[in-house]
């Protein structure tokens, strides 16, 4: 830390309680009072270099008075600096430093110790030590500016606290090595074999270290929140990116609110431990006054802020009960990039005492709203449709995708909540637009937790809480999961079977037009239809091998007729049921008549190829097993799927 020494007179002032007295040999003739201290000194001293007491004195004169005492309760920097304006007065030995520099020009200034009043006053020798040393160093400016809060308005009428904040932003844009540091030469810092920097030759001790464009957060943390915003205002000024000055208000907040660090590892929070031993942690207010101003700095841009940092300020902003205005921008913020957020960070505990769920449901589904106005404002979710209506795959449909997948998320980590009602998971479950899930198979795991969690839901509270998940967009194995699910109404357990087994007769109805067009294909191009070594790689396979094919599907086809054999048997047990209940025809929305078909593809392959198409155009209805467990419907296809899958 710079210092300069002034003075040349051993120390005169001595301190009783709170008196102070000079031991001069003299007895004093002036009283001068500081708050609760009172100074005992002599008046020509004083009054040959203060303005302000030489009129002060000269007034008592004039007024006859016999004692002359003199309240200064009002001196900038308080007794501290009118002991060092004293001191100066004197000519007694003292330092000047960065950290009383600014309150001994603040009191220069009160005292009005120019050089009218005498050569290299006080006035002047503050000036030229702010200027030619104070304001070139980094960590002196730093200093200096953080004591300009006990006498900021007298500092900004001084421009002191500008030209300390224009130091500092100077400096934040180059590089450290160039203020404080050695001069950089032939590509870096002169090292010793211990690694030490060293300076014309000379070992300094100090060892390297590695300029980033964060190396300056932790100095300016000690600023209050006014000097604070007046250097982030001077760094934007001056071009700094706005990462890197998003980067210092996530450091600054995370020092100054406690509630920013409850998902910091154990090394961070120590360091924030020892960090907050050092100052005194804010009141709540000034917690809550901090986060708004934070708030407002920050700049409203998608992708410049993180997540991280925005749930954090998001969820202080709910504990310390924040400005609704402070709330919803964080969370219009958050929703501008939902996109890049994580299931945990959606996790915010509800602290409501009017909702009884253990996450804010509510503050979830704003922000997803958010997200979905944004994206729709922005045309980012505009789905693009093939020949056949089909949903083609899009960049610009990744973000939402992504939001799809992370509600899905959400909403089965908070489906076990029993006090979370059925219309708010459906109202969040059916905000995501169709086209954004690909498969509903997260949706599908989210309500069947939901619905393990809430037992006593009413059948049709099931069915209006399924209505949100689309059947035909469930994977093999969830389809296989859903038609053993007791906990699913039966009306989603019948389309579950039906889109099932329409899946199979696609897939078997593909086997069959692909091996068609493999025997057409070599008897056109007049190749051999036997003998490996005469076909070329690439080329169609040779007729036994077509046979073997042809045979396999033959196979499958008996089984998938057995099978049918078995639907209609079923068929007979559903309409059974469905007479037993009062409201049994209301709850199958199509026909439950099955229409066996058995293929061969022994017959002409014109034929076979009508047929395998008409298979696949045909409608199955759905069937129950009227010996499951419990009276629920099964599906036995687990060996023809396999048996499909090894003849494929």
């Amino acid at each position: 830390m710079a210092c300069l020494k002034l003075g040349s007179r051993a120390d005169v002032l001595s301190k009783q309680g709170q008196e102070w007295y000079c031991t001069s040999g003299l007895p004093s003739d002036i009283t001068v009072a500081v708050g609760d201290q009172s100074f005992h000194l002599h008046k020509f001293p004083l009054l040959s270099k203060s303005g302000l007491l030489e009129k002060l004195i000269k007034e008592r004169i004039d007024k006859g008075e016999d004692s002359c005492v003199i309240d200064l309760s009002d001196i900038s920097g308080g007794a501290k600096a009118f002991e060092l304006a004293a001191k100066f007065c004197y000519g007694v030995k003292f330092e000047m430093t960065s950290s009383n520099v600014v309150h001994l020009r603040c009191a220069a200034d009160y005292l009005e110790m120019t050089e009218e009043m005498a050569e290299g006053n006080l006035i002047a020798q503050t000036e030229n030590f702010l200027t030619q040393t104070v304001l070139r160093s980094w960590k002196d400016s730093i200093k200096a500016l953080h004591t300009c809060d006990d006498v900021l308005v007298i500092a900004e009428r001084l421009q002191i606290v500008k030209r300390c904040v224009d130091s500092i932003a100077t400096k934040s844009c180059n590089d450290p090595d160039l203020f404080g540091w050695p001069v950089v030469q032939h590509g870096g810092p002169m090292r010793s074999p211990g690694g030490s920097l060293l300076w014309n030759g000379i070992s300094t001790g100090a060892r390297p270290r590695n300029s980033s464009p964060d190396w300056w957060y932790d100095d300016v943390t000690c600023l209050s929140l006014p000097l604070y915003k007046k250097l982030i205002s001077a760094m934007e000024y001056r071009g700094i990116s706005q990462d890197i000055i998003v980067g210092s208000l996530n450091h600054y907040a995370k020092r100054r609110l406690p509630g920013l660090n409850r998902r910091k590892s154990i090394s961070d929070v120590n360091n924030c431990l020892s960090m907050t031993t050092l100052t005194v942690i804010p009141s709540e207010e000034e917690q809550k006054y901090l986060l708004e101003e934070i708030d407002r700095l920050l700049p409203f841009q998608r992708g410049v802020t993180s997540c991280t940092l925005l749930f954090g300020l998001l969820r202080t902003a709910i504990f310390l009960k924040a400005s609704p205005s402070c709330v919803s921008n964080l969370e219009r913020r958050i929703g501008m990039q939902l996109d890049k957020a994580t299931l945990e960070d959606l996790l915010i505990a509800n602290i409501s005492e009017s909702v009884e769920t253990l996450y804010d449901v509510d503050c979830v589904q704003r922000i997803v709203d958010h997200f979905l106005a944004m994206d729709q404002e922005t045309g980012g979710a505009s789905p693009d449709l093939g020949e056949d209506g089909q949903i083609l795959a899009s960049p610009s449909l990744m973000p939402i995708t992504m939001v799809a997948k992370l509600i899905d998320g959400y909403l089965a980590e908070v489906a076990p909540d029993k006090n979370l009602k059925p219309p708010k998971f459906r109202s969040l479950a059916s905000a995501i637009p169709d086209y954004a899930r690909p498969i509903d198979d997260g949706l599908y795991r989210a309500i069947d937790i939901y619905l393990k969690a809430h037992p006593h839901l009413s059948e049709s509270e099931k069915e209006e809480l399924c209505r949100v998940m689309d059947c035909q967009k469930l994977s093999l194995e969830a389809c296989t999961h859903a038609a053993q699910n007791e906990r699913l109404p039966l009306r989603v357990i019948v389309q579950v079977l039906f889109f099932e087994q329409l899946q199979l007769r696609s897939s078997i109805a593909e086997c069959l037009m692909v091996s068609e067009p493999l025997e057409g294909g070599s008897k056109q191009l007049g190749l051999p239809i036997s003998g490996e070594h005469h076909r070329p790689a690439g080329w169609p396979l040779p007729a036994t091998e077509n046979q073997t094919l042809r045979e396999g599907m033959d196979s499958m086809k008996q089984r998938v007729a057995e099978l049918e054999k078995e639907c209609s048997a079923m068929r007979e047990d559903i309409e059974r049921l469905g007479r037993s209940r009062s409201a049994g025809k209301s709850r199958f929305p199509f026909p439950l008549t099955v229409k066996p078909q058995i293929c061969s593809t022994k017959e002409a392959a014109p034929a076979t190829t009508k047929t395998a198409t008409a298979a696949s155009e045909d409608k199955l209805a759905v069937v129950k097993a009227g010996t499951g467990s419990g009276g629920m419907p099964q599906l036995k296809l687990s060996r023809h799927k396999k048996n499909l899958s090894i003849d494929a």
